[in-house]
């Protein structure tokens, strides 16, 4: 057939004849086969063919015929069968060639396939080939190709459609491309541009080849198609015009004008603009007035009145005599005139009313008198100063005396001494006027029955009443004004003038605790953390996050209030406690959770990661289930900061339904806050709706909201159609992801628009569904009545916390400072028993925290200022005695034990 390697098409009668000689091969049996093929070189006759080249799936374009391919060694014959029948010969091009390397024959043969061909099985069965290679010693089948005709439908099974969506909602364009072989891939346009999430994480493309737009920018306004392409065609879809829209929202009020009248009943206004934001692309504008105007009354200006001229006074020795008047009738008030004039007057006297002097040896006498009286006083004053400074000098080491502590203390003035970093103090307490005592018992604040017995032992003498006296320093009486100095100072120009969320306090070593009311805020001062010989006036505040941005990256998130205690960089002996809420779910296998601290430069820096605290830092924290303890030797601005680690972490939010106390018209609104769950927040919730006149018409609910990008609904069901019905034109209201996640905007509310159908009207019964799209929810029942509870914001919920914002000496704390002082060396000692500070721990449930504990050189003092911080409102004394009892110490007098007896 073929005389050497090459390439031919066999001529008609060798092909008949070969043609016959294969049809006889395949229905006839054993070497009958190859009778029409030469033998392979004996050296190959045992090797059965294997295939170099076999045929792939393949996709006719349009009218083109596709190229199959099949090679083989050692091969004496190769042909291809398709669907189960032979393909004839003559449509097989067949070239045979010698592998340089082994020496073997090799063979390859090529059909090509027509359109026509697989069109006649078309809807019967998939168009397949294989080739089948022949050898001496056997056969070799080849894997399958499939042959498909490649086609891209015009029409898309779902295109697009237009939308207008606010700012910061999430986008969703839906897009099926048209049916094709190959399946078509799918690509977006913007503006005829291409839309890469890679470039653009903004922008997201699901497994469906829909287009999701996490959060609407301006910028994502536009035109948007959905383009779908294979080998045959590209088919683009009907353009989607995503209109992005700003709805309008007042800017805060101005401040009120200064009132018309100069004098009696006038007018004042304050107004607002439409530009926080301004309304974009057809967003809705502001509702409510621009404009606001108050009566007033101005009191009348009081012009000052001099009074009746004083009698002379008699001739001085200077030959002058003197008169004066006062501006007092009537005196000059509300912004009137002072008096015109002189309000002293003097004149010389006459000849004979001057008195006459003449120098003497008497006059001499009385001057050398005078002289020696002044010399004495003098000397007098610098023995008075020097006494007065050697006592001064010796006053901290006799408040150290137990003897303070077992008698009543007696005033004493204080004048602090300049510390040793004089450029860290910057506050200086003013200690220049009448001493103010802070006034407290050694004992518990709480009831005495029940108390440690002190009757049996010289622990404490008693003393009337069982009350001490420390007075240890001035508390400036005017917050205001206290603040007003603090921010004059340079490190502390940035702190909000916001007295009502400010405490502060003067301190000694006995320590104290400051406190911002119903904020869950507090920063404790155990017992010697300022050094003997220092005072500090020390303050607390929580910042606004108007006032205070923390930078957050990624999917950070605010976890906590902003806190600042301060002065930052004074000296401390030991680490203070301060305590603040948290709002997140305390498991930190779900979170990443950082303490920041802001430096004097303003910038933050991480310092703690939570569950990998140090103990040679000077900083550590005790986790609670919604509370955060932070041990810090550094007094500063902290605040938490978490990066969830999967979909599983969750924020806690605090729900909260407030109304319009007094409704006259049709219309009634149900606003909805969402806010992190923390004490802070809410209490300036309630103080903003308690001056826009709202009442609060359910108990606040907790939601765990999940870091699963899902938006927030919220829906109003089941009210009686009869009687209401809801002007809200959606199904539900959504508030986007980011802005709950971010904690950006401290309180975000949905406002429900209700509409009576009559006023007579004054039940209300619905349910409120709010949820996490594609996760849980909750449902709250109302059911009350608009006209009978006209009360305004309950201010019971402002009037939880009422103790003293700032405490000072052994008043700050629930243990006496000598039983501390017991307790502490009874305990610290290493027991054989392990009836020691270890045990203590335990019985408190702190044993998370011994290496801490046991870093420091008092671990019992550590503990117990713990469990002051963590019991102060509900703390009992008896509770402590009896965990005490548990370690052991079987006595009343269980802080007398010696070291024998351990």
């Amino acid at each position: 057939m073929l005389s050497a390697p090459g390439r031919c098409r066999r001529s008609a009668a060798p092909r008949l004849l070969g043609l016959w000689l294969v049809l006889a091969g395949f229905t006839s049996t054993g070497g009958s086969e190859h009778a029409a093929t030469a033998a392979l070189p004996a050296a190959f006759s045992d090797l059965l063919p294997h295939f170099l080249v076999e045929p792939e799936d393949e996709y006719i374009v349009k009218n083109k015929p596709v190229t199959l391919t099949c090679r083989s060694t050692p091969a004496t014959q190769i042909y291809f069968k398709c669907n189960g029948e032979w393909v004839h010969q003559d449509d097989h091009l067949i070239e045979r060639t010698v592998d340089p390397a082994t020496a073997l024959p090799v063979m390859q043969v090529t059909i090509e396939i027509t359109r026509q061909q697989v069109e006649k099985i078309f809807g019967l069965d998939e168009y397949w080939c294989h080739c089948v290679a022949w050898s001496t010693t056997g056969t070799q089948k080849s894997q399958k190709a499939f042959i498909r005709i490649a086609y891209l439908r015009k029409n898309f099974e779902e295109e697009p459609q237009g939308k207008e969506v606010a700012l910061d909602q999430e986008v969703l364009l839906r897009c099926h491309p048209p049916e094709g072989v190959p399946q078509a891939e799918v690509e977006w346009q913007r503006n005829e541009d291409l839309v890469d999430p890679a470039s653009d994480p903004n922008y997201f493309i699901t497994t469906d080849h829909n287009l999701v737009i996490k959060k609407a920018r301006l910028a994502d306004t536009g035109n948007y198609t959905c383009v779908a392409k294979n080998i045959v065609a590209r088919r683009k879809s009907n353009s989607a015009t995503v209109l992005i829209y700003v709805n309008g929202g007042w800017s805060t009020w101005t401040t009120w004008s200064s009132c018309s009248a100069v004098c009696g009943r006038g007018w004042q206004k304050r107004s607002r603009s439409c530009t926080n934001p301004t309304p974009l692309n057809g967003g809705t504008s502001c509702e409510g007035q621009n404009v606001q105007k108050s009566a007033c009354v101005a009191t009348c200006p009081v012009d000052g009145g001099w009074s009746e001229w004083s009698k002379w006074s008699a001739c001085g020795a200077d030959c002058s005599m003197w008169r004066s008047r006062e501006c007092t009738q009537p005196s000059p008030g509300t912004g009137g005139k002072d008096c015109q004039g002189l309000d002293l007057q003097s004149i010389n006297c006459t000849s004979e009313q001057c008195p006459q002097t003449v120098s003497g040896a008497e006059d001499v006498a009385l001057y050398v008198g005078m002289v020696a009286v002044a010399l004495c006083l003098t000397l007098l004053l610098i023995v008075v100063v020097m006494v007065y400074r050697r006592k001064k000098e010796g006053l901290d080491a006799d408040v150290a005396d137990s003897s303070i502590l077992t008698t009543g203390f007696q005033p004493m003035g204080i004048k602090p001494s300049k510390p040793e970093n004089s450029h860290l103090l910057t506050i200086q307490p003013d200690l220049t006027t009448t001493t103010t005592s802070y006034q407290g018992t050694l004992r518990s604040r709480h009831d005495t029955a029940g108390k440690f017995s002190m009757t049996n032992g010289p622990l404490l003498d008693p003393l009337p009443n069982g009350s001490h006296t420390l007075h240890n320093g001035k508390l400036n009486p005017d917050p205001a004004e206290f603040v007003s100095r603090l921010s004059t100072q340079s490190y502390f120009k940035t702190l909000p003038r916001d007295v009502a969320n400010t405490s502060y306090g003067t301190f000694n070593f006995l320590g104290g605790r400051l406190t911002i009311p119903n904020t869950g805020i507090s920063l404790l001062i155990p017992p010697e953390a300022i050094p003997r010989g220092k005072i500090y006036e020390i303050y607390l505040t929580v910042q606004r996050k108007e006032d205070l941005r923390l930078p957050l990256a990624g999917c950070q998130t605010l976890l906590s209030p902003i806190v600042s205690c301060g002065p930052p960089g004074v000296v401390l002996s030991r680490p203070v406690i301060l305590s603040m809420d948290h709002c997140f779910d305390a498991c930190l296998d779900n979170w990443a959770v950082r303490l920041k601290k802001q430096n004097y430069e303003g910038a933050w820096e991480d310092v703690l990661l939570m569950g990998e605290e140090l103990v040679s830092e000077p900083y550590y924290c005790q986790l609670e289930a919604e509370t955060c303890r932070l041990f810090s030797e550094q007094l500063g601005t902290f605040a938490l900061v978490g990066e969830s680690l999967h979909m599983g972490a969750a924020k806690r939010l605090r729900l909260v339904l407030f109304s319009d106390a007094y409704c006259s018209t049709l219309e009634y609104n149900i606003r909805v806050y969402c806010m992190d769950d923390i004490q802070d927040v809410f209490k300036e919730v309630m103080q903003m709706e308690r001056q826009l006149g709202g009442r609060l018409i359910d108990e606040p609910h907790v939601l765990l909201f999940k870091d699963s990008y899902h938006n927030l609904r919220l829906s109003i069901h089941d009210m009686p159609q009869a009687h209401w019905r809801s002007k809200l034109l959606a199904g539900y209201q959504e508030i986007p992801f980011y802005h709950i996640w971010n904690g950006s905007q401290r309180y975000l509310h949905c406002t429900f628009t209700l509409e009576r159908l009559s006023l007579s009207t004054c039940e209300l019964t619905c349910q409120l569904c709010v949820w996490q799209v594609e996760g849980e929810g909750q449902s709250f029942a109302l059911d009350f009545n608009i006209a009978k509870d006209t009360r305004a914001v309950d201010s019971e919920f402002l009037l939880m916390d009422s103790n003293a914002t700032a405490l000072a000496g052994p008043s700050a704390f629930q243990i006496p400072y000598l039983i501390r002082q017991k307790i502490c060396s009874s305990l610290d000692a290493p027991c054989p028993n392990g009836a020691d500070w270890r045990m203590l721990a335990q019985r408190l449930k702190l044993e998370r925290h011994m290496s801490f504990f046991a870093s420091k050189a008092s671990p019992t003092s550590v503990i117990l200022d713990l469990w002051e911080a963590q019991h102060f409102h509900s703390g009992n004394i008896n509770q402590l005695a009896a965990v005490m009892a548990d370690i052991g110490k079987q006595e009343a007098m269980i802080f007398l034990v010696s070291d024998g007896e351990c």
